[in-house]
């Protein structure tokens, strides 16, 4: 059976808001709870996602102590962001704390400016995704890890025991999905069409999982032929988070955050819409 997630926004929100999202995830079946990623509230990354935003790794260790036996990770850490050995200790730490209930999600990213007050080389997120991605795996599935890279270099580092966290690797441009095929556990596709993921996206991705993440915002019936997938009537929704389990989806992550924060609902009604969808996608 499908395992259902939901994206918990750790952005414009207070830490018990977080709790009470944990406590609800847990008491309607859903298998997962994940939080989203960004290191500097830039302008570019403020329109969309207000601060305050939590960082997704220690919010994730503060979860760890009361989401007793439910899954946690992230859609998507930003890989350029982190050395990765910073990044496979902390899903290392995630691992443990959470008996392997950890799950790391990862992505090149979207945010120039972001990229800019970091100081990185937003043309060559790309190259260090690949490189970064590679060099994480590594860290995670052996006890002694070296890497001589482009952007990183490093001999002999203990890093085990060897985990087995799965890598969830996020994004839909071709490059991304080859970059799941090489170095993912699964493909994590966000917001994708249908018609495209059965055409295009989930041939490419032949030979991991797929893991995907789509929107999930209940209103009232709408007939257009360019209607959002996972928006619309409940009937609508259910559908569309249907047919991504029909397409052999092994997780699908449940995100209610619109396009703009201004059409944010009150969490009272965005948990009520989730219940409803949850009754008809795990009955």
């Amino acid at each position: 059976m499908v395992k259902l997630g939901i994206n918990i926004p750790n952005f414009a929100t207070a830490p018990r808001e977080m709790r009470d999202w944990v406590r609800f995830t847990q008491e309607h079946g859903f298998t997962l709870a994940m939080i989203s990623d960004h290191v500097a509230v830039t302008p570019q990354v403020a329109d969309l996602y207000p601060p305050p935003f939590y960082d997704p790794f220690t919010t994730l260790g503060w979860m760890a102590g009361y989401a007793d036996g439910l899954e946690l990770g992230t859609t998507v850490t930003i890989l350029p962001y982190r050395h990765p050995l910073l990044t496979a200790s902390m899903a290392a730490a995630l691992h443990d704390f959470t008996d392997g209930g950890f799950i790391l999600g990862v992505a090149a990213g979207w945010a120039a400016d972001e990229f800019a007050a970091l100081g990185l080389d937003f043309g060559a997120r790309g190259r260090m995704s690949e490189e970064y991605v590679a060099a994480i795996r590594a860290a995670l599935r052996q006890e002694v890890a070296s890497v001589a890279g482009e952007f990183v270099e490093y001999e002999n580092v203990a890093t085990g025991p060897e985990r087995h966290t799965p890598i969830w690797i996020g994004g839909t441009a071709p490059a991304v999905i080859r970059r799941a095929v090489a170095h993912g556990d699964a493909w994590h596709p966000n917001n994708a069409r249908l018609e495209w993921l059965r055409e295009v996206g989930l041939p490419a991705a032949k030979g991991v999982a797929f893991c995907p993440r789509m929107r999930a915002r209940v209103g009232g019936h709408d007939p257009s032929p360019e209607r959002a997938p996972g928006t619309g009537s409940l009937d609508q929704v259910t559908a569309d988070f249907q047919a991504l389990i029909e397409m052999g989806a092994e997780y699908v992550v449940l995100d209610t955050n619109p396009d703009d924060p201004r059409d944010r609902l009150p969490a009272a009604e965005d948990r009520h819409n989730l219940a409803a969808l949850a009754k008809r996608l795990l009955s």
